[in-house]
């Protein structure tokens, strides 16, 4: 029991005199454990179903697991001990030292008569909507509201009378199209734009001090500019006056090689710019299947491992739907039950090599020379990795809960590089707009050591570009 100094109602005074009844549902609280406190002064109910749902999934290393046992600490922390009634009735939501309305939080005990049942009783979700429904009859003046991220329980409460809506706290944005490329093209001569300039060279590179007012679009660090005339600066410092600009020459990346590979167009090689700076600890790599995410990072990772030695390895995840009910029942170490999931790194590094003498040989040199650890997201909690280079592959398939826990879990000197797709995300209780890729590109735009890229075309293949296109 937590050990918890409880607040009587009569001590917070509530900032609404009809605060809405928020029923949570128990995917919301396996998407974002911390959900109960993002509804400001109103009432959050729990209902017991979900209580039980969270007890039978909390056992066992999987990461839903983990994202349940953390649910019921929260909910423990605030009515661990408080008495039943008030648990039924509503315990304040404290935040922070000092007390203010801050909303409420109860379990709904109460079972539906059968007389106001309004769906069978097999399922969970029909127990769910049956309560809520119940709730709603028994306080006719107060807005009940069913948070859900399951849009067939969403239609089925439409269809039993009860207002839902999907959990948003965390979602920010409403079009994926408003998200940071990473880059703003120009159809003509940036300097066509540009009326007053500050040019300064310093050591290798110039920087250009341009004004903020130049370019109409919202500027952050690290961002491209780019036009057809082949000109290309990455903006290194963002002021409320003037911009900084470092220039780059776009030939020079064009022909410079990664472990062997060269970039094929320009948004390759703001990629590359940005994965071989390690001034830049977070990098973000977008773009449809075969744009060639994998393959730039995986280059750029043995790059800095094994030539340039900047990192002492390489740790490479990612997360299915189905990765973390399967991984237990594969043979073998860690690593070996993480290499079927991870085989677009390991069919990348091959593609690295293919055109060597011995292809086998040189991968089994690259990987005696570099530790490329395959592990589970299970794994990664608690953990800390110093001067490491993160892969997350797939990264579109997680939450911003769970991208949290893999970022936290960077040390001292090291890098992570996210890796995904938008169009192609595999969890039943995810959007583009919910994703946790998309959620950790805007936390992140104005983060002074973190760039975001996002790849155009297909160069895997005409028939993949053309498939990518039509299918």
């Amino acid at each position: 029991m937590a050990d918890v100094k409880l607040v009587s109602k009569s001590q917070v005074q509530p900032a609404t005199q009809n605060p809405i009844f928020y029923i949570l549902d128990t995917n919301v609280l396996i998407h974002d454990p911390t959900a109960i406190k993002n509804f400001d002064e109103h009432h959050v109910i729990i209902p017991i179903t979900v209580l039980e749902e969270l007890d039978n999934l909390k056992s066992g290393k999987l990461s839903i697991a983990a994202d349940c046992r953390q649910a019921i600490r929260e909910i423990d922390h605030v009515l661990g001990g408080a008495l039943p009634q008030d648990v039924e009735e509503g315990v304040p939501i404290q935040r922070g030292k000092k007390l203010k309305a801050s909303g409420s939080l109860s379990v709904l005990m109460t079972e539906t008569p059968e007389n106001a049942v309004l769906l069978p009783t097999h399922l969970n979700d029909n127990k769910i909507l049956n309560a809520v429904a119940y709730l709603k009859k028994r306080h006719p003046g107060r807005r009940a509201v069913l948070v859900t991220k399951d849009i067939n329980m969403r239609l089925k409460a439409r269809g039993c009378g009860i207002e839902s809506e999907d959990y948003h706290s965390d979602q920010l944005l409403s079009d994926i199209a408003h998200l940071n490329k990473g880059y703003i093209e120009f159809k003509n001569s940036f300097w066509n734009e540009v009326t007053d300039v500050q040019t300064e060279h310093c050591h290798a590179y110039t920087l250009y001090h341009v004004p903020r007012n130049v370019i109409s679009q919202e500027i952050f660090p690290n961002q491209f500019l780019y036009d057809k005339t082949g000109f290309l600066a990455r903006v290194t410092k963002v002021g409320k006056e003037k911009i900084t600009l470092r220039h780059l020459d776009l030939d020079a990346l064009m022909s410079q090689e990664t472990w062997g590979l060269k970039p094929q167009d320009a948004y390759q090689a703001m990629a590359l710019n940005l994965l071989l700076d390690p001034d830049v600890h977070l990098v973000n790599l977008t773009g449809a299947a075969g744009s060639g995410k994998t393959i730039l990072a995986l280059a750029a990772a043995i790059e800095m491992t094994v030539a340039s030695k900047v990192y002492r390895r390489i740790i490479a995840t990612r997360s299915t739907q189905g990765l973390d009910e399967d991984i237990g029942f594969l043979p073998g170490t860690e690593e070996e039950k993480m290499e079927p999931w991870l085989g677009a790194i390991t069919d990348n590094l091959e593609a690295l090599h293919w055109e060597d003498n011995n292809c086998s040989s040189s991968i089994a040199y690259v990987l005696d020379k570099v530790p490329l650890l395959f592990k589970s997201l299970n794994y990664i909690r608690g953990r800390s990795f110093q001067q490491s280079l993160i892969l997350i592959d797939e990264s579109q398939n997680l939450t911003p809960h769970q991208i949290k826990t893999i970022i936290t879990r960077a040390g001292n000197g090291s890098k992570v590089i996210c890796l995904g797709n938008l169009a192609q995300i595999d969890t039943p209780y995810l959007s583009p707009t919910s994703s946790g890729l998309t959620y950790l590109a805007e936390r992140f735009k104005n983060f002074e050591y973190g760039g975001s890229v996002q790849l155009q075309g297909v160069p895997r293949s005409k028939l993949a570009a053309y498939a990518e296109k039509h299918l």
